[in-house]
């Protein structure tokens, strides 16, 4: 990671104007995943970059996005969000820093913390904050989401594939059997998707757990593997994909497939209440609709 110093500050604060700017694009708000594939390709950032992880695992790009997001929610710029969205407050709307302002924002805030919880630190904020950064970021909305995907990295490769099984079943797919044979093209299971009485699709699908990213050959792969076996294919990853993989996964021509990253997944385990279980309580949020008024 780059020195902090007083005139770029730390890696992560680069795509805080990045993101407002990608928020505003997508109407205000969007899912944790789409925000960040925005701008990895609105920074043209190499899948180099986009691979690369910490010593825990955890990717560098998404955890300095998540981290940027951080601040600028503290600062008031992004909402309180739930379940993997974020959304632009009305001050948001309004963001028109400079990267040197951002800086010193970030600086602002992180010294708050430092004076609130009234610690002697040897060290200057500035080193303190970069420090920070290399962990993994602080979002105590989805805390539990961290958790379930440390459990899920810990499963055995079987294991994986059963509980990638299950969470199709629970979605509605029919007769989901796991293969995992060896030589089959990296084919891990096969399903039937009953649309309706008269249509239904047989599905192939390949399951991932790890960290990084899918690159576009492995989605190739993948293709060739399920060419004239089934109508559509499904992988699903603890990781990432690549905006390349992601574009070659839904290619003019060739048979579509549908990408289900380490974000998605834990959606679908809370949209389906598998693994988790929920806590609801309620309040107005008079904030939230002022950027509509």
């Amino acid at each position: 990671m780059p020195k902090t110093n007083k005139q770029n500050g730390p890696r992560f604060v680069q795509y805080a104007i990045p993101l407002i700017n990608v928020l505003k694009d997508l109407g205000g708000s969007g899912r944790l995943s789409e925000v960040k594939n925005l701008i990895a390709q609105k920074m043209n950032l190499s899948d180099g970059i986009l691979g690369e992880t910490n010593e825990s695992g955890v990717s560098k790009f998404g955890n300095d996005v998540e981290w940027a997001r951080f601040y600028l929610a503290q600062a008031g710029y992004l909402a309180s969000s739930a379940k993997g969205v974020w959304a632009l407050s009305d001050a948001g709307w309004k963001f028109n820093l400079s990267h040197d302002e951002v800086v010193k924002l970030f600086y602002k805030i992180h010294k708050g913390f430092v004076d609130k919880r009234k610690k002697a630190r040897k060290q200057t904020p500035e080193q303190e904050l970069e420090q920070e950064s290399t962990q993994q970021r602080p979002d105590e909305g989805i805390d539990y989401r961290a958790e379930m995907m440390k459990i899920i990295l810990a499963l055995s490769p079987s294991g994986f594939e059963r509980l990638c099984q299950r969470l199709l079943r629970e979605a509605g797919f029919e007769n989901v059997i796991v293969t995992g044979r060896s030589g089959d093209g990296g084919l891990d299971g096969i399903g039937l998707l009953q649309v309706n009485p008269f249509v239904s699709f047989k599905i192939l699908f390949q399951c991932k757990r790890y960290l990084g990213t899918v690159n576009p050959s492995q989605v190739r792969d993948f293709r060739g593997a399920m060419a004239g076996r089934a109508d559509k294919g499904i992988i699903l990853t603890t990781g990432t994909f690549t905006p390349a993989a992601q574009e070659e996964a839904v290619r003019d021509g060739a048979s579509p497939i549908e990408l289900v990253d380490g974000e998605k997944l834990l959606d679908m385990f809370e949209k389906l209440e598998l693994g988790v279980k929920p806590r609801t309580t309620y309040e107005v949020d008079q904030d939230f609709f002022k950027p509509f008024e």
